[in-house]
């Protein structure tokens, strides 16, 4: 049989969709199946993304053309989205910073606007 009459194996296919759907899920690109709401993991998305990686590794050379295409693309698009996320962690600061620095800053407002709070009364 040529690759031209062979078809993608649809279990091989669902193993991809599957690992990729979780990826996205843990991404918190989706909404969960599971508790019907936006959750993000990413460590869980890395692990996600880092199995498809191997699974490419150790198929490279085994599969159809169309099949190869797909766990190519499926990877590399899982990543770049993976990155972006990382980027969104560095630029936005955490709950607990805004939280401090609000406090921090109502702080300085208190002793530079020399007048007593009514707590000091």
């Amino acid at each position: 049989m040529t690759d031209e009459t062979k078809t993608i194996n649809p279990l091989f296919l669902q193993l991809i969709i599957s690992l990729q759907s979780a990826a996205w899920y843990q991404m918190g690109k989706t909404i969960s199946p599971v508790s019907g709401k936006i959750e993000r993991d990413l460590i869980q998305a890395k692990v996600s993304i880092d199995l498809l990686n191997m699974l490419q590794e150790k198929t490279k050379g085994n599969l159809l053309e169309e099949e190869q295409k797909i766990i190519d693309s499926t990877v590399y698009n899982l990543q770049m989205n993976y990155i972006d996320e990382l980027e969104k962690d560095k630029k936005e600061p955490k709950a607990e910073d805004d939280i401090s620095s609000t406090e921090k800053a109502s702080e300085e407002n208190d002793e530079n606007s020399g007048t007593d709070s009514p707590e000091d009364k």
